[in-house]
């Protein structure tokens, strides 16, 4: 039975699922900020960033699809518990990491309870709404965890300028316990009664194996190359897994993924849009805060703030959105929507060389208030066309596809847009250090920081006369890369709005 979302009950639902989800997104955001403190505090390199940020993600893309079946078969709320549960005790056990090795294997624990968690908010909702409320349900889920998600970096950077980026870990815990309280004593649990409680096993393995494969083999290819045995070996095994997977889901009794959602074209179409939106948000947010904090001297609070706008509108429009999808349907939304946040990103590629924070208002604000623009309208109505295009009783299943394709193309994004950033980098500095009269030894030493990225250091043995012009030259090719990374990540934002205008239907959502 489902309720009204004013109700007592609809807003306990609500409520908990709000404060589970924000966990799960406040880490992307805070995190991308207070990348330079854990740089430097931890010594790592610029590769053992995105192992960082990949870890969490590689286990998420790989269980994700399970975590949603899981919840559809077994109890959506019980499941959900039990993700929030394993996140937070992953989350204090990052903080208190004392190296680059502990905090990857700690992400990794992240990983598996997000997989467990992030599917069960939305088909709680989804499963325990009113049909007819829905998407302003969604819309009201959206603009409240883009708040606090977008809240994020400002936290972030706070902690950060102080020495605490650790914190950022820890601040998850609260959030967790609270949610689990919540859960426990006011919401009830939401099964499918008539659904087959088996779970399928042989499929689980397939697609966890073959999506953690297909996801380490474009993690180690910024540093091994694609000619490396690691990399092309990951990839096909892979590649052959989730063929695999495709045979069991066709030809089990039990199948986790009914591969009969993909006969609908709003379900793939809103599939597709959301790998190729998200995958050019996630590789330009990561930049954008890059760039801020090592070349345009921004303090880590400051570039935090910058995202205000972004917060601003989605809290102001997430949840009108909704309801436009629900009155008219998604597709003009999900057209116009990527779109607006493709020309935000393509805007924010054109920001060269800057005076720092003084010159903000002329220079990245414009693209961030077009990109929080067009996410606005695309959010709320891309979750509603994803939940309203399934039967109720695949909702943990829609939702578990949906944010896989979410994390699969994060994952994609940082390991082949990292890859592309160093050669960018590398092809940038060797053009800054050509007219320097330096011998190749040390113009190769200078070339191999690109590495390191908007990190790169002065090799040992500069001569005086030319750390300037060395420390320039980084500037100036980082920020070229930026621009670069910048672009294709509008291409992609653009792609996500061609697939809109393809596959979305045009009548509304029932």
């Amino acid at each position: 039975m489902t309720v009204s979302l004013k109700s007592p009950a609809g807003k306990w639902v609500m409520v908990s699922t709000i404060l589970a989800s924000a966990m799960a997104f406040i880490d992307a955001t805070a995190l991308n900020v207070v990348l330079p403190s854990l740089q430097k505090s931890l010594n790592a390199s610029g590769a053992d960033l995105f192992w960082i940020l990949n870890a969490y993600l590689l286990m998420l893309a790989s269980l994700i699809l399970i975590g949603g079946a899981m919840g559809d078969k077994l109890g959506r709320k019980k499941v959900f518990m039990a993700g929030i549960f394993i996140f937070i005790c992953g989350s204090a056990a990052c903080g208190f990491a004392g190296s680059v090795l502990l905090l990857v294997a700690f992400r990794m624990v992240q990983g598996i309870g997000g997989a467990l968690m992030i599917p069960g908010s939305l088909s709680l909702i989804s499963s325990s709404i009113n049909p007819a409320e829905r998407g302003k349900a969604i819309g009201t889920w959206s603009a409240f965890t883009t708040v606090v998600t977008m809240g994020g970096p400002i936290l972030g950077g706070a902690l950060a300028d102080a020495g605490l980026w650790r914190y950022i870990f820890f601040i998850n815990v609260p959030f967790g316990i609270a949610a689990l309280i919540m859960l426990a004593f006011k919401v009830k649990e939401v099964r499918d009664e008539g659904a087959d409680r088996s779970l399928d096993l042989p499929g689980a393995a397939a697609i966890a194996l073959g999506l953690a494969l297909v996801t380490f083999g474009f993690l180690r290819m910024p540093a091994l190359g694609w000619q490396n045995w690691q990399v092309y070996g990951s990839l096909a095994a892979g590649i052959v897994l989730l063929t695999v997977f495709i045979i069991i889901e066709r030809t089990g009794k039990h199948p986790m993924m009914p591969l009969q959602l993909f006969s609908n074209a709003t379900f793939s179409g809103a599939n597709l849009l959301t790998f190729f939106l998200y995958a050019g948000l996630g590789a330009g947010m990561l930049f954008l805060s890059l760039d801020m904090v090592q070349a345009q001297s921004y303090s880590q609070l400051k570039s935090g703030l910058t995202f205000l706008p972004f917060t601003v509108l989605m809290v102001t429009l997430a949840r009108f959105a909704g309801t436009l999808a629900d009155k008219h349907g998604p597709k003009w939304l999900l057209v116009i929507g990527p779109a607006t946040a493709g020309l935000g990103l393509l805007l924010l590629s054109f920001v060269t060389d800057t005076n720092g924070p003084a010159d903000y208002w002329t220079t990245f604000f414009p693209g961030v208030l077009v990109l929080g623009l067009g996410m606005s309208f695309t959010v709320a109505p891309l979750t509603t066309a994803v939940m309203t295009s399934v039967s109720d009783h695949f909702s943990g299943t829609a939702s578990g596809i949906n944010n896989a394709m979410t994390r699969i193309s994060g994952v994609f994004a940082n390991a082949i847009f990292g890859a592309l950033a160093v050669l960018f980098f590398a092809g940038a500095l060797q053009q800054q250090i050509e007219p320097l009269k330096l011998n190749p030894q040390e113009k190769q030493a200078i070339i191999k920081q690109a590495n390191n990225l908007g990190n790169a250091q002065l090799p040992k043995g500069t001569d005086a006369q030319h750390k300037a012009d060395i420390d320039k030259a980084f500037r100036k090719g980082f920020i070229s890369a930026y621009g670069k990374i910048m672009k294709l990540s509008a291409g992609l934002g653009f792609l996500g709005a061609a697939m809109g205008l393809v596959f979305i239907k045009k009548e509304k959502n029932k």
